[in-house]
């Protein structure tokens, strides 16, 4: 047996999602002819692209559009995952509606409502894409953890810390911490992102701002996490960006999606074992299979991986706003 049919009789079946009414208004994700690895606009101004989405300035907004690409271990990969952008959009603008006690950048998600002149490409944007407002992106991603995995999990083995944060001993993989804990990281778009102590978060944005950040960001993980119980899946970690629109502060880019969190099935968790789990975790596992060092080139990801993978995010979006909960 191959490394790969190895690594996938490892995993359950995931079945495919079928979208129902929601707290909130969901378009449901059109069929496309192919996944979208990038995309040009003729006509509008594109200004940069980023691991996953592309940004075009639409004069005093912008659009925001999730593709197909996949990043891990902050390379991207040539293989795109089906789906995965709208899953993205739709779990963001979700969440985004959702918090109303924290101000976010989304004007909307809803494409009948994008300005007539991006009306040609509404095949191409349809289901992942939103308006956004043009925040100053801060220099830190906002890092909350609530369960000891990934960096946090390896450099709790070599100091008994995250991001100097001291834990209690005796700890074990997969250990639900005492409480939420802040963990800030530098970010790049490029490279990697590098964790950072609370000193150096002050130093980066001034400790007013960075007390805020903290905040905030505890508050929407256990709002999320709260949520995301009901649905049976456990919210590990994740990770928020917040930007300035003049004096204000939002939240911005993505939350508490496949992508930034790792999502862990309540009926499978188990203390000192790796769950599985319904994010991109799944792919960094069969990598840490394979002879690769982590930096570009990506290699070619197996159609079984590829397929797996399109079906645990879709899968995120079904359970957590697949269905009104109590």
């Amino acid at each position: 047996m191959n490394r790969e049919l190895a690594f996938l009789s490892t995993v359950g079946k995931v079945g495919l999602f079928t979208i129902h009414h929601s707290l909130i208004t969901i378009h449901s994700i059109p069929v496309q002819s192919s996944p979208i690895t990038s995309l040009d606009l003729p006509e509008i101004k594109k200004l940069r692209s980023g691991k996953v989405r592309e940004v075009f300035d639409l004069g005093e907004t912008l659009l925001f559009v999730a593709t197909d690409r996949l990043s891990a271990f902050d390379v991207v990969f040539p293989d795109p995952i089906p789906g995965k952008g709208a899953v993205l959009n739709q779990l963001s603008a979700f969440w985004f509606r959702r918090f109303t006690f924290v101000q976010n950048h989304m004007i909307t998600a809803d494409i009948e409502k994008f300005p007539p002149e991006l009306a040609p490409y509404h095949h191409e944007l349809h289901g992942r894409s939103m308006i956004v407002r043009k925040a100053q992106p801060l220099p830190v991603e906002c890092v909350v953890r609530g369960y000891l995995a990934g960096s946090g999990w390896k450099e709790y083995q070599k100091s008994g810390t995250i991001c100097g944060a001291a834990l209690p001993p005796g700890l074990q993989l997969g250990s639900q911490l005492p409480e939420p804990i802040f963990t800030p990281s530098t970010k790049s778009d490029v490279g990697h992102d590098e964790n950072i102590d609370w000193n150096e978060c002050c130093r980066l944005l001034g400790e007013d701002v960075a007390e805020q950040v903290k905040a905030l960001s505890l508050k929407i993980y256990e709002a999320g996490r709260a949520h995301a119980a009901k649905c049976g899946i456990i919210v590990a970690d994740t990770k928020f960006e917040f930007g300035l629109f003049g004096d204000e502060l939002l939240l911005i880019d993505e939350c508490l999606t496949p992508d930034s969190s790792r999502f862990w099935p309540a009926d499978q968790y188990v203390v000192g074992q790796s769950p599985p789990s319904f994010d991109k975790q799944f792919v960094r596992d069969y990598l840490e299979t394979i002879d690769w060092d982590k930096t570009p080139p990506a290699p070619s990801l197996p159609a079984g991986i590829i397929e797996k993978t399109s079906q645990k995010y879709h899968e995120a979006l079904e359970r957590l706003i697949g269905q009104e909960l109590p």
